[in-house]
């Protein structure tokens, strides 16, 4: 896993379960993004760069194009396997894609690109891609107009230290970028619905910064999570709705 973060390497590595039932999906909207402005679907080759556990892989597959799934965490890239058998799944990172020049018609990164955005990935990624493709952008973010959603990252934030965070927006200082066109961007509402552990509780233990902790660190972050419920009620109905803002931004290479 060279080049890879060393809290993406090990808290990936570690809570892949966790990410798996903790993390959401993507509104219907993304899907109609895709089909429509993104033109992805049947006879087109696609890549999901930093694809995980394949929670965007399986909307990518959706739209009917042939998904490429790259991943250098070996514990995602199984979940992803399992989860999406359709893709085709190759280890690999953002400097080294392992496609050949001008090869696919699409890359995509979901909750991904902050971890990488830099002027040699987007150089990699340009190289890969054919004149006039896409690169897309998505990220569910954490509304925290609800209180309770401020009062988690209140919890979660002692342990971020000095990891690639999409909020800190470093990823938007590579932009604009040289061979790429100004980039665009819309957002979406979205709710991820389920019991508490698991869209609340599992959500926060799948932060890579959480996952890497010991394990007597976890627990103690658990213990803050779960006392969340007492000062919010609504937190111990069952079912429990976490709400999101789900972020598409998008350029493509100029020919």
């Amino acid at each position: 896993m060279k080049d890879i973060h060393s809290a993406a390497r090990d808290g990936f590595s570690q809570a892949s379960d966790a990410y798996v039932s903790g993390r959401p999906g993507y509104p219907q909207d993304v899907d109609d993004w895709l089909a429509g402005e993104m033109g992805a679907g049947a006879g087109r080759t696609i890549v999901d760069l930093g694809a995980g556990t394949g929670k965007f892989t399986r909307h990518l597959l959706g739209t009917g194009a042939r998904v490429i799934a790259v991943e250098p965490v070996d514990e995602m890239l199984a979940q992803c396997h399992a989860a999406c058998p359709a893709a085709d799944h190759r280890s690999g990172n953002a400097t080294s894609i392992p496609l050949e020049d001008e090869s696919v018609d699409g890359l995509y990164c979901a909750q991904a690109f902050h971890w990488f955005a830099s002027a040699e990935a987007l150089a990699e990624i340009r190289r890969v891609l054919k004149p006039g493709s896409a690169l897309g952008l998505i990220w569910n973010v954490r509304d925290e107009t609800s209180p309770w959603v401020s009062d988690l990252s209140r919890i979660m934030a002692p342990y971020e230290d000095r990891t690639p965070r999409f909020h800190e927006g470093q990823w938007r200082r590579v932009f604009p970028a040289p061979g790429y066109s100004s980039l665009q961007e819309r957002e979406f509402s979205h709710v991820h619905t389920g019991g508490f552990d698991q869209v609340v509780a599992d959500r926060v233990l799948s932060v890579s910064f959480i996952a890497a902790q010991p394990e007597s660190e976890q627990s103690a972050v658990r213990s803050q999570v779960h006392a969340l419920k007492t000062a919010y009620p609504e937190l111990a109905a069952d079912p429990v709705s976490f709400p999101y803002r789900t972020l598409v931004a998008w350029t493509r290479k100029l020919a």
